[in-house]
């Protein structure tokens, strides 16, 4: 599925002096953590490419903060792409130019994982992608390590990282698949320790059709603007968007707590239904 951006206008020049000013617009500063999507295409005429982009925002976190992006290589296909296929080292991302080039910089760090990888730069690279999925097991449409609590999705909300959306709104925001998975994890924790198995058994996993807390990342972005947790600024002709992941992610479970029929399918909701019974 191609990636929902704005339109870029190629009269307006970026450089990263501009990158580094809107980040800092939005409230990143110096030793900050930060997570971002991003279209190049949707800021202008970027001069120096992704490179510049990826800079500008190394600049805004300086030599003690980390910057990251999703890598994510494993998608769709046909034929189907294989597991047994990944490479950390060699398999492209997906979500955008600047990821691919990001992932390939000498300076760069991904964390091991098929669907869910995060390539990172900075003083907390290592730290922050070390590990990825070899504790702490969530059930997960993408296979129980993606969002495992051993994983740079978690540690990106321990740390209280700034995650931004780059001329892309938060259709892309990877941070809501985390979202389902721990708002899944919590309703089998509710449930009866004897009918746990059972429920768990009939969600959605990978390569095995089942229910799942589907919900449009879309209108929850609208939502978390409307309630003043989302700040803007521009890179040439995109918006940046950015918003702390404390501030993201419990709200989002916030909501679909409190509002189920307006976010789930029905399918969905006859099996919080019989998980609460």
């Amino acid at each position: 599925m191609a990636t929902p951006h704005e339109p870029g206008d190629p009269s307006i020049q970026v450089h990263r002096g501009d990158v580094s000013a809107a980040c800092a617009a939005v409230g990143i500063v110096p030793g900050d953590v930060v997570m971002f999507h991003s279209s190049l295409s949707s800021m202008g005429s970027v001069v120096g490419g992704p490179n510049t982009v990826i800079d500008g925002f190394l600049d805004a976190v300086g030599p003690t903060g980390t910057v990251c992006v999703p890598t994510l290589w494993w998608h769709h296909t046909d034929p189907p792409m294989r597991i047994d296929d990944w490479d950390v080292d060699t398999s492209p991302s997906y979500p955008g130019l600047i990821t691919e080039i990001f992932r390939q910089r000498p300076d760069s760090v991904r964390s091991n994982h098929p669907t869910h990888s995060v390539s990172a730069i900075g003083a907390r690279a290592v730290e922050l992608t070390q590990g990825h999925g070899t504790g702490g097991l969530r059930p997960c449409v993408f296979g129980d390590t993606a969002f495992a609590r051993v994983s740079p999705w978690q540690r990106l909300l321990d740390w209280n990282a700034a995650y931004c959306f780059v001329g892309v709104d938060f259709t892309v925001n990877t941070m809501g698949h985390f979202c389902e998975t721990e708002f899944a994890e919590r309703v089998l924790n509710r449930c009866p320790a004897n009918r746990r198995a059972a429920l768990e058994a009939r969600l959605h996993r990978w390569e095995k059709p089942g229910v799942w807390p589907r919900h449009s990342f879309q209108a929850m972005g609208e939502r978390l603007a409307a309630m003043g947790l989302v700040r803007f600024s521009r890179i040439g002709s995109a918006t940046l968007r950015c918003i702390r992941t404390q501030d993201m992610v419990p709200n989002i479970l916030a909501v679909l707590e409190a509002e189920p029929e307006r976010w789930f399918g029905e399918e969905f909701l006859a099996w919080m239904r019989d998980a609460e019974a």
